[in-house]
């Protein structure tokens, strides 16, 4: 499912885009694209510690968009390019990636004590054109947090 809509760039004085720019160009037209198809919008830019790393540096998780469609919490990422020629917005969306929003979205479901609510993670992809208006892809159910359970327990019961 994709979406063509028009955009006005506000651009730095030399007329290019930051990647700060497009980053949020991009969240912004992606949560419109959203309470246009009926979610309502819960949360934007939810961080959270979720851990540390190996050197022992705090971990911060962030979901770029938090929406409800019907009685399904969303945990929405959204991935923006000024082109997709060298590769689709969606290859940034990687195991590590869907790992930290994962961890992030059960942090988020512990502190507000929504643990027996339907929830999916979604992603969505703009590509920003200057030559051409943005495409906005939505792709429900992008991942599960089926693939980041523990196969195997060390424990000896």
């Amino acid at each position: 499912m994709h979406e063509i809509i028009s955009l006005n760039f506000e651009r730095e004085t030399d007329g290019r885009l930051t990647a700060a720019m497009i980053g949020q160009t991009g969240e912004d037209l992606a949560a419109a694209f959203l309470i246009r198809r009926g979610h309502r919008m819960v949360c934007s830019n939810f961080k959270v510690p979720i851990g540390r790393n190996l050197r022992g540096a705090s971990v911060t998780g962030e979901i770029d968009l938090i929406t409800l469609e019907q009685n399904i919490l969303c945990f929405t990422e959204v991935k923006t390019r000024s082109s997709d020629e060298f590769a689709a917005p969606l290859a940034a969306i990687d195991l590590r990636k869907q790992r930290q929003i994962t961890r992030t979205a059960k942090i988020y479901r512990k502190i507000f004590d929504l643990q027996n609510i339907a929830f999916r993670y979604d992603a969505i992809s703009v590509v920003l054109s200057p030559k051409a208006k943005p495409m906005i892809e939505h792709f429900p159910n992008f991942w599960t947090e089926y693939k980041f359970r523990k196969k195997f327990w060390n424990d000896i019961f």
